[in-house]
Parts: structure tokens; C-alpha cells; sequence
């Protein structure tokens, strides 16, 4: 194992890491955003509304729902709803698109609600008004009105069954989604986020992004090079009733659907595969990172691509991978575990105040926390969380992180800036404030194709080679 740089005491602070889009709450444009309290005019109680739900797989959609309209995020509430039930593989998948359908359409869904109910929909309760959006998407995806319709009904209090019933009916009658309705309507994204795409990709690009990021998700599993084979993990996912076909961005990556929980896989448990896109996949082979370097992961919760470059490694020399925050550290520590890996060594401290010296490491990865706008397909509740304001705070932290990982990075050595969003102000905004600030670097040759150039760096847009959408740019401090 290489020498570990010499560290200074960590400066204790705020969450730099990871943390700045996951606590902020700002205001959602939907009804009932404010009742995370649990409180509503009719004295709605959302842990009874959960506990009488669980128990068939709209049940568990809406306990999902219910939870995530809490302020819960989908991609982890979700499965923590699932691995509760015995589902078969096809129940689970059922409920996944549920969930992730209703979240994805949930602004077009309102719009064709309030057409067909007689009361606001911000004075329904949150039960009512979940349930009326998961009904509302079965009828406008083919499932049968006598299932959409009367299974839903059966999830609420039976005082409101009438309302939801007659909703419903009156939505089938009705029909969704108008075609003739703007793009950002019938997508069901804030219009904002329409129109800042268009600006910076051109509509035809975008239209295309927003399809994709509005199709139901897949899972895409790392093969670990030293412990496995593209081929064996196929056919083990393939005797689990899994489809694989290999990545488009990555050939030895391997995209799977049908096979359920990835993690609960043998070849995942064990600590032969990982479940990781190809566009972070990708980011960890871009930095290039060579067995006895010293890398630095700066902001590396839940430990993904520290994983993935150790692997690359041959685990031989240092991945320092941190996090402020000790619970998140500890994610990183299993997941070595998990894979047997050695050379990654754990730390806790604020990125933009990193406790070691100048020129410390050969490598530097910093995959910034952002606004997620690349990974709406995985995460579809994101599109009601973020704003252009969010975006603002989250570009400031990423310039303080970038002068920190640049401190540390020696003369001669590689500084790779990553974020998994598709906004201006996070990518090309990056690259002028690097461009414009850390004089000593220079920029090196951007990925080529399927990336496309964007400033300095390169840019990955979802629909290209089905993956999430990811910004890359790669840096080179001058020798003194």
C-alpha cells in the first residue's frame, strides 16, 4: 500500500460533502407541500393511513407515496417498503412503476385532477389526493378501470371512498393526458427546467432527455474485474429471471431488468458485482487512476466510484474517501468491506476543508454534490424538490469544493470536477469559474463520443446511451 499524505486536523463545519440538496426543503409547487406534519384539516394521520395500506402491492405504492409526500426520498423509501412484503418479482416491478410512474407524471396527473374534482386538491387530504394520482396514472397507462378505480378506492378511509370513486370515474370518462398540452405539461416537469434544457441542449435534444428520464428506470451492475467475469454475473442474474444485455457506454457493464432487487443477488452480496450506472462507471475510468497512486475521493458517500477506482486500482496504493458526516463514512466502510477492498481508507471531514497538505495526492476526484437533474429517471421526485435557488447554493459549494481538491492535488497530477445534473450553472458555470480561478491547471482533452462537448469538459445526456446524465471535466495542475 502507498504512503498515506500527511493530514492536517480535520476543521469541523458544515455538510459540504453530500448534504447541501439532501436538507434542503424548500417549497414544492404542490398541493399539500406543507403537510409533512402529518396534520390536515381533517385530522389525517399518515402512519395509520401507511399501516392500513400495506398489504397489496397498491397498498404498498401508496405507503411508498405517503412517505415520500413526508419528504422521504423515493429511491430509499421505496425499497424499504418492498423488502417488508414476500412480493413476487413481478408484484415488486408492478409497485416500482407505480410509485416511480406516479412521481414522474405527478404534475400532469394534478392538472387533469382539478379538472374532474369539485374541491382544490389543496384541501384534500394526503391520502385522498395520493390516491387520487394513483388511480389517475393506472387509467392513463391501459390498466383496467375496474382495477385502477375500485382497488384504489379500497386503500382509503371509507368516508372518502365516494369522493375517490367519483373522481376517478368521472377522470375514465374524461381521458389523460391531452397531447395538444405544452411539453412541460404533458412531461410532467416544471416548466423551468423545460426551458433552461432547451437553452443550453436545443429542443430536439431535450425532448428526447425528457422521454428517456420519463421511462421506468433499469438497473446497470459493475462487474468486479478481479473476482468476476462479465459472463458468470450475466448468467447468474439470467438464472434469477433477469435480462442482461451489455452497456452502450461500457461493454463489460451490464444493464439488467426483471431480476427484482439487485441486492439481494448473490454476485452483489458477496461482492463480486455492484450496482452502479455507467455514467459513474465512466467517471471513475476518466480519472485513470494507476495501481500505487495516492487518490482522493473527496466527496465519496455512499462510496461508489472510491469502489470502483480501488477495483481499477487492482486495490493496490490509496483511494482516501470522505464524508462529514460518520454514518455516511460508514457506508463507504461496508461497501469495501463488501468487496474486499484494502486500499480505501476512510475519513471525516468538510470538503472545503480537507485535513490534508498541499500537493497530497496524484489524483483527485470530486464528484460534487448538485441538483440531480441528470438522474430524475432514477429519482423522479426530484423534479418537485429543486429550483433555480437550490441550484444557485449548490454552484457555490462546488466552486469551494473545487479550490479545496485543487489545493491537494499535486504538480502534475489529475483533478477530475463530475456532477450528475444537466444545469448550466453546475457545468460549464464550473469550468469558467476553473477556467477564470485555478490558473495553475490546465484543461485536458474531454471524453469523446457518446459525450458531448460542452466548455472545457464533456457532457453525457441521458437518451445517448441510456444512462444518467453526467458532466465531466478533467484538469491537469501545471508542474511548478
Amino acid at each position: 500500500m502507498a504512503e498515506r499524505p500527511a493530514r492536517r486536523r480535520p476543521d469541523r463545519g458544515v455538510n459540504a460533502a453530500r448534504g447541501a440538496n439532501r436538507r434542503n426543503r424548500e417549497d414544492r409547487p404542490e398541493p399539500n407541500a406543507a403537510r409533512r406534519d402529518g396534520a390536515s384539516a381533517a385530522g389525517f394521520n399518515p402512519q395509520r393511513a401507511r399501516a392500513g395500506a400495506r398489504k397489496t402491492p397498491r397498498g404498498i405504492a401508496l405507503a411508498a407515496l405517503l412517505r415520500i409526500n413526508d419528504g422521504a426520498y423515493a429511491h430509499l423509501a421505496l425499497p424499504e417498503e418492498l423488502r417488508r412484503t414476500n412480493f413476487s418479482t413481478r408484484d415488486r416491478g408492478f409497485v416500482t412503476e407505480l410509485v416511480y410512474g406516479t412521481l414522474r407524471e405527478q404534475r400532469s396527473l394534478d392538472r387533469a385532477l382539478r379538472k374532474h374534482c369539485r374541491r382544490d386538491l389543496d384541501e384534500l387530504d394526503l391520502d385522498v389526493l395520493v390516491a387520487l394520482r394513483l388511480g389517475a396514472y393506472q387509467l392513463a397507462h391501459g390498466v383496467s378501470p375496474h382495477a385502477a378505480v375500485g382497488e384504489t378506492v379500497s386503500l382509503v378511509p371509507e368516508k372518502v371512498r365516494g369522493v375517490v370513486n367519483a373522481v376517478l370515474r368521472s377522470l375514465q370518462d374524461g381521458g389523460i393526458p391531452d397531447p395538444h398540452e405544452p411539453r412541460y405539461v404533458r412531461g410532467s416537469y416544471p416548466r423551468w427546467i423545460v426551458e433552461d434544457l432547451d437553452a443550453a441542449y436545443g429542443e430536439d435534444d431535450v425532448t428526447a432527455t425528457l422521454a428517456t428520464m420519463n421511462s421506468p428506470p433499469f438497473s446497470t451492475l459493475r462487474v468486479h474485474p478481479t473476482r468476476a467475469t462479465p459472463e458468470s454475473v450475466s448468467a447468474e442474474v439470467e438464472a434469477a429471471g433477469g435480462t442482461v444485455e451489455r452497456g452502450v457506454l461500457l461493454p463489460d457493464a451490464l444493464t439488467v431488468r426483471g431480476a427484482g432487487d439487485l441486492m439481494l443477488l448473490d454476485a452483489v452480496s458477496d461482492g463480486r458485482a455492484s450496482v452502479q450506472d455507467q455514467a459513474s462507471q465512466a467517471v471513475a475510468r476518466i480519472l485513470d487512476a494507476q495501481p500505487g497512486e495516492r487518490v482522493l475521493d473527496v466527496a465519496a458517500a455512499p462510496g461508489g466510484k472510491a469502489t470502483a477506482l480501488a477495483e481499477l486500482m487492482s486495490d493496490r496504493g490509496l483511494v482516501a474517501a470522505g464524508d462529514l458526516h460518520g454514518g455516511r463514512v460508514r457506508t463507504i466502510v461496508r461497501g469495501a468491506q463488501r468487496l474486499d477492498l484494502h486500499a480505501i481508507a476512510p475519513y471525516v471531514a468538510d470538503g472545503r476543508r480537507l485535513p490534508f497538505i498541499d500537493g497530497g495526492f496524484d489524483r483527485v476526484l470530486l464528484d460534487a454534490p448538485c441538483s440531480g437533474l441528470g438522474v430524475l429517471r432514477r429519482r423522479p421526485d426530484a423534479r418537485h424538490r429543486v429550483t433555480r435557488e437550490l441550484i444557485a447554493q449548490v454552484a457555490e459549494l462546488q466552486r469551494q469544493l473545487l479550490v479545496e481538491a485543487a489545493r491537494v492535488t499535486r504538480p502534475g497530477g489529475v483533478l477530475v470536477y463530475s456532477v450528475c445534473t444537466l444545469s448550466r450553472a453546475e457545468t460549464v458555470g464550473i469550468d469558467w469559474f476553473a477556467n477564470s480561478e485555478l490558473p495553475d491547471f490546465e484543461a485536458l482533452d474531454p471524453p469523446e463520443a457518446p459525450w458531448r462537448r460542452a466548455g472545457r469538459g464533456a457532457i453525457l445526456l441521458p437518451h445517448v446511451a441510456g444512462t444518467d446524465g453526467m458532466f465531466v471535466l478533467r484538469l491537469r495542475r501545471r508542474e511548478a
